[in-house]
């Protein structure tokens, strides 16, 4: 047995990391509550007497963090969370406020983040001809870009072919195709992997490539060391010829990390051709395996321009723990610009530690702007109050608001809490189907026939506050006729939310939302 065959058979036979014991935000909140009540047993039977005391404490003690919590910058719903926690739960919700407000475990990682920032802010120039075209083309997508480019190295292009995929199948065969292609360099940074068809067809590819001479990095989110691939993972790579990082592997207690996870899919391809959009590298994303029924998916492929700052997002993540990296040399790399493109492209990251919503913003822009329409597919919607008020504003106005999300959810709570949305997007307005044949994972917006964004960016709490996220915003492509065909098709296979499904709801689903809607955003 030659040394690749071996290194892949060694790679099948790992055995998944089992999930350890008890970690991060759920454990410590159990830890806290069940605190809490030896707290006030040992209160109740060791200082009996002074319980009046000990309840006029509590009550200065509450008050106190409630006008904390009116008096700090986290978002308003959150605060109504917070509140709710602390005047329920005051000894654990307070030391659970301070765990997360101190940033335990990921001010080194903020800090490297913002320094890798600043670092790179001036890899990419924007063409100032590029952005007083965009400025007389499409003043909106102007003023957004200039946006995007504050929070970091994001220009717009208008060099870049545009290929959008309505499945994961699609891109799945043009992502072998592509990678076939490599002669230089291959990035790969995905949220999940999964041990199965997909992924090994992908990892035979990289294998050969890495004998040929191209260079091969893979960073995986933390996530999959218990749930999809075993914990040496990297080492088994590393046989192969092929570097690999996990983002944040997953440890007990220690770190308010774990709630930032790498939701990101991006590929790159000598820097001329990249990837992103919802589709991880898991048999379920190509319906080679059956979870929640059909499996609805999406993708887009760049090539030309735009794919550096594809290329900038990795090598950034690359580095996190890298005290001296190299971007230079990928980012010269010639980016075989196409020799027929039509309108711009600007691709983004979000970064959940710092102070700009990013994601969020580009969404409700979006919103604000449309004149005809906004069609939406995203397999979640948990909202804050400001984007369910921009969504139902758009609805109000006129504008044909409509969202696609799954028939066969994945999670019962996430789906629960969608349903807590209906009635006042309803009321608004907005029109809502679900896809009967299974679970819609597509996160796109497309709008007025001349307007989209595909990425990674769901439309839940996540996404737009706990995640490093992802995207293309795009405006004139030729690709956004094919975006707004694939809602439509996909539409097809719908059913419609009326008031009369919501007066049927079961009793359950209400309950669960009703009660999990006051902690939604610590989910």
């Amino acid at each position: 047995m030659d040394d690749e065959r071996t290194g892949l058979y060694l790679l099948k036979q790992g055995r998944k990391g089992l999930m350890r014991a008890i970690f991060s935000r759920l454990g410590l909140i159990l830890f806290l509550l069940l605190l809490q009540v030896a707290f006030l047993v040992f209160v109740i039977l060791r200082f009996g007497q002074y319980t009046p005391h000990l309840v006029a404490v509590s009550i200065v003690f509450t008050v106190t963090m409630v006008l904390y919590l009116i008096n700090s910058k986290i978002d308003p719903t959150g605060k109504i969370t917070w509140l709710i926690i602390i005047m329920l739960f005051p000894l654990p919700g307070a030391f659970l406020l301070l765990y997360t407000q101190t940033e335990i475990g990921h001010r080194s990682l903020k800090k490297r983040l913002l320094m890798l920032n600043i670092d790179t802010r001036g890899s990419i120039p924007q063409s100032k001809e590029t952005l007083h075209r965009l400025s007389e083309d499409n003043p909106a997508a102007a003023s957004l870009t200039r946006y995007i480019c504050r929070t970091g190295c994001y220009p717009a292009y208008d060099c870049t072919q545009t290929t959008y995929f309505p499945s994961g199948e699609s891109k799945f065969k043009a992502l072998l195709r592509e990678l076939e292609s490599a002669k230089h360099f291959i990035f790969l940074e995905y949220f999940i992997i999964r041990e199965g068809y997909m992924w090994s067809r992908i990892l035979e590819i990289l294998a050969r490539k890495v004998k040929s001479g191209v260079e091969v990095r893979v960073i995986y989110d933390g996530t999959c060391e218990f749930s999809t691939l075993p914990h040496d993972y990297p080492k088994r790579l590393k046989f192969l010829g092929i570097k690999c990082k996990i983002f944040s592997p997953l440890t007990p207690f220690i770190s308010t990390h774990y709630n930032y996870r790498d939701h990101r899919k991006i590929l790159v391809i000598d820097g001329h051709t990249a990837f992103t959009g919802g589709v991880n590298l898991a048999d379920e994303y190509i319906n080679r395996t059956e979870r929640f029924g059909h499996w609805k998916d999406a993708a887009l492929m760049l090539k030309g321009e735009a794919v550096k700052s594809f290329t900038l997002m990795f090598l950034q993540m690359w580095s996190i723990d890298d005290n001296n990296p190299e971007f230079g040399r990928y980012l010269s790399m010639p980016s075989r610009p196409p020799k027929k493109t039509t309108g711009y492209v600007i691709p983004f990251g979000d970064c959940p530690l710092d102070d700009d919503k990013v994601g969020e913003h580009v969404y409700m822009d979006i919103l604000n702007r449309a004149q005809s329409y906004v069609h939406i597919m995203t397999p979640y919607l948990i909202m804050d109050g400001e984007m369910e008020c921009a969504v139902r504003f758009a609805a109000e106005r006129g504008v044909d608001v409509a969202l696609i999300l799954p028939g066969i959810p994945d999670k019962t709570i996430p789906y629960s809490l969608a349903w807590t949305h209906y009635a006042s997007l309803l009321t608004s307005g907005v029109r809502i189907y679900e896809y009967t044949p299974g679970f819609i994972h597509t996160k796109v917006f497309v709008s007025d026939d001349n307007t989209a964004v595909v990425g990674t960016i769901n439309l839940d709490y996540r996404s737009l506050y706990h995640h490093f996220e992802c995207a293309a915003y795009m405006t004139g492509t030729s690709c956004i006729g094919d975006i707004e065909l694939d809602f439509q098709q996909t539409l097809k296979k719908c059913r419609q939310i009326t008031p009369e499904n919501l007066r049927n709801v079961p009793w359950t689903r209400k309950v669960v939302g009703f009660v999990m809607k006051a902690v939604a955003p610590l989910l």
